[in-house]
């Protein structure tokens, strides 16, 4: 059983979209492990995004990520970190395929509802990082 993490991002949490998400991992045969419903602050959405650190669009990320309550999740099931990253869509919602979470709810690639990890490294690292 792989295990990966999810997060409803602040936009998805102010869009009332957290059961909407959460069934469609549920509906797609995944068991939700963990969660949480926290405020990251500006050190730990640092921490959290630390690969990004170098990119143009870190501090907007790290900002943007601080700005709400977010809701941090691990999901459990066959193949969780590519299917789980098939239902999200692709992160630029206007490349996602029709009826991913991304294309359905997302506003732009900036604002695009919800994180997944993209590797088993990342799966175990962000896992640890929120649930220890």
């Amino acid at each position: 059983m792989e295990q990966t993490l999810s997060i409803i991002k602040p936009d998805g949490v102010s869009k009332n979209l957290v059961g909407t998400i959460l069934k469609k991992f549920e509906d797609a045969g995944f068991k939700i492990a963990n969660i949480k419903y926290l405020t990251l602050d500006s050190s730990q959405a640092g921490e959290f995004y630390s690969m990004h650190k170098e990119q143009p669009f870190y501090e907007e990320l790290v900002n943007f990520m601080t700005s709400g309550p977010c809701i941090p999740f691990v999901i459990e099931g066959d193949n969780a970190i590519l299917k789980v990253r098939e239902i999200m869509g692709s992160t630029n919602p206007a490349e996602a395929k029709e009826g991913t979470i991304r294309a359905d709810y997302a506003d732009s690639i900036d604002r695009n509802i919800i994180h997944g990890s993209d590797s088993i490294e990342s799966a175990k690292r962000e896992i640890s990082f929120f649930f220890g």
